[in-house]
């Protein structure tokens, strides 16, 4: 047996000598994020709406979080969303779609959810019960360690932001 077991990566080129297990991790959310995006609009077809993208479900549900109109900037930050025109589309389409609500005050546009918004975003939780969390339970995975992996990608979000700052400014 081998001092160093093979990674499980989708570009050998890039894997380090010091850092192997990153490109592992990059390959496993590559994965994990193709998987994710796919449920999202899954989840969201079950839940009665089939013309979702996983962006637009993600604002959805950030957007109807805590009942409180949310500004493009601060959806965007929060949600971590560098293209701000892309995520002010999704948001003008969910409003056309009536499960937003658009107000301008002063020189900001906050959006919130509308009741069928609301509604929405309440089947698509009923779905997650039903499908995502049951299969989860089975699995045995702990929510102690979901939630120490959740704190992980957070951590490792900020890594990557620092790194394509330095990248930009090569």
């Amino acid at each position: 047996m081998s001092d160093h077991p093979i990674k499980i990566v989708s570009s050998s080129h890039l894997v380090s000598e010091r850092a192997g297990e990153l490109s592992e991790f990059e390959f496993g959310l590559t994965v994990l994020n193709n998987a994710f995006n796919r449920w999202m609009v899954r989840c969201m077809s079950a839940a009665g709406e089939k013309e979702m993208t996983s962006l637009e479900v993600q604002l959805i549900h950030h957007v109807t979080h805590r009942k409180t109109a949310k500004k493009l900037a601060d959806i965007c930050f929060v949600l971590n969303i560098e293209d701000t025109h892309i995520a002010s589309y999704a948001l003008k389409k969910l409003v056309k779609m009536g499960y937003l609500a658009s107000e301008k005050i002063g020189k900001e546009v906050y959006f919130s959810a509308t009741e069928s918004g609301a509604a929405l975003c309440e089947c698509y939780r009923e779905v997650r019960e039903r499908c995502l969390i049951e299969i989860l339970l089975e699995t045995g995975i702990s929510n102690e360690d979901i939630g120490n992996t959740a704190q992980l990608l957070r951590m490792l979000a900020g890594v990557y932001d620092q790194a394509a700052r330095a990248g930009a400014s090569l």
